[in-house]
């Protein structure tokens, strides 16, 4: 094969000429001969996998890798073997041979994002984007064998973006950024089998675990920044403008992003919260179920927290620093929960004060130590307001249910026991016009009379 670059005038050339379009249609024929072998092949794989005994594991992994580089490794033998009769008839074979480096290219690309897909995760954002990327690299592996990319790159080395002194070129920009990205995935492939292993240590805390792969996802990252910056050859002193403008333009842009991922590091650290607490959010204090939900994890950027509706809110991690935050299960999982009542100024409230707490009685959740107590609060309008105490220690497990199963039996304790729960009332007395209002009889004091007479 033949080393030097293709020239892409000499290719056009190539191309029209009549041993130029045999060469092409030959290429053509062995790519649909493989694209056919590979659908083929891609059948027997889903067959294999869905009869009674699918292969699992790593034999999956390497049947699904061979049914891809199947079609390529056949696409190139084809190519190969046509370039190789070309040869012997003395034929030309300058589009074979592009063929042939296209098609070995787009195989070892194919492959290479496999690989690379197989170390994220089938979860992974490269396994929903998976052919894009592949073609994208394609593309660019292909400028390269057809020679572009030396136009390209001397067109874009005359564009001076530092006037002066310095060069520093559009080209060294870009070519900065490429080597830069690429360092950055390499270290981001190293920090998720880090954080694979750390995950799987089930004799450290969930926290520490966390708090040991985000250390090392961030330090290596930015590791990769580092190393990317130096590879590209990019003189940092003749960035300090434009690096300067840059840091000063996107500080404002991600001075949230920033602040979420601080405050997720602080949550980390101080372990106020860490997955499995139950926590709420509110304004105020007290043994309220208003958006109650457990921590399923903590990300770097926000925390997952799941509701009793199965709902899963992603808060971020600046929203649990700077608000209050009510966790159920900081220090303490034991918490202590009311029910009020009110009942009639008619009815003993010693008596309804007893049953407040025999309503708490042989409740498998609520806890005998502390015991549950009855008390009297305040005399209201229109009744007593008497309220049930009691603790419970799971309150992950809900607090409205044992609320309610309360509520159900004060409700036929009273009833049982001629206890009324009284209702606000109010009379509304219509008078005709330039009546004077009095006061019932059963409601007229002392005075009304003599300031009557």
């Amino acid at each position: 094969m033949q080393a030097d670059p293709i020239s892409l005038p000499r290719l056009f050339r190539e191309l029209l000429t009549p041993d130029g379009l045999n060469e092409l249609l030959v290429a053509l024929v062995a790519v649909a001969v493989a694209y056919i072998c590979g659908r083929l092949m891609r059948r027997a794989a889903e067959r294999l996998n869905s009869g009674p005994n699918p292969p699992a594991g790593w034999q999956w992994r390497l049947i699904e890798a061979g049914v891809i580089a199947a079609p390529y490794a056949i696409a190139v033998l084809l190519v190969a073997l046509a370039r190789e009769a070309a040869a012997a008839w003395g034929m030309t074979d300058l589009v074979l041979v592009v063929a042939l480096r296209l098609v070995a290219a787009l195989g070892a690309v194919r492959l290479a994002v496999y690989a690379v897909r197989l170390l994220l995760g089938d979860g992974s954002w490269l396994a929903a984007h998976e052919g894009r990327v592949t073609l994208f690299v394609w593309l660019a592996l292909g400028l390269e064998v057809l020679g572009i990319f030396d136009w390209l790159e001397r067109s874009l080395d005359q564009v001076d973006l530092l006037p002066g002194k310095s060069v520093f070129s559009l080209w060294d920009l870009l070519k900065g950024l490429v080597v830069v990205t690429l360092f950055v995935l390499t270290m981001t492939l190293l920090a998720r089998g880090i954080e694979r292993r750390v995950m799987a240590i089930e004799s450290l805390a969930p926290a520490t675990r966390i708090g040991i792969s985000k250390s090392a996802y961030f330090l290596l990252i930015g590791l990769g920044v580092l190393l990317g910056i130096n590879s590209a050859g990019v003189d940092l002193t003749a960035l300090t403008v434009l690096t300067g403008a840059i840091v000063f333009a996107l500080g404002f842009g991600i001075r949230d992003i920033t602040s979420n991922f601080v405050s997720g590091f602080v949550l980390l650290m101080d372990k106020s919260i860490k997955p499995g607490d139950v926590i709420s959010f509110h304004q105020h204090t007290g043994t309220t179920s208003d958006n109650f939900g457990w921590v399923q994890e903590l990300r770097g950027r926000y925390v997952v927290v799941r509701d009793r509706d199965g709902v899963e809110s992603l808060v971020p991690n600046q929203n649990l620093i700077t608000n209050s935050v009510i966790n159920w299960s900081y220090s303490d999982k034991r918490v202590r929960l009311r029910v009020p009542v009110m009942v009639s100024y008619d009815d003993d409230p010693e008596l309804a004060l007893e049953l407040l707490v025999r309503a708490t009685e042989g409740h498998p959740r609520i806890l005998r130590d502390p015991a549950p107590v009855s008390r009297l609060i305040s005399f209201e309008n229109y009744g007593m307001k008497l309220e049930a105490r009691f603790w419970i220690r799971d309150p992950m497990n809900g607090v409205n249910n044992v609320r309610s199963d309360v509520n159900r039996r004060i409700w036929r304790l009273f009833k049982d026991h001629g206890i009324k729960i009284p209702v606000a009332q109010q009379e509304v007395r219509v008078l005709e016009p330039g009546a004077v209002a009095t006061r019932p009889a059963h409601l007229a004091g002392p005075d009304d009379g003599a300031a009557r007479g």
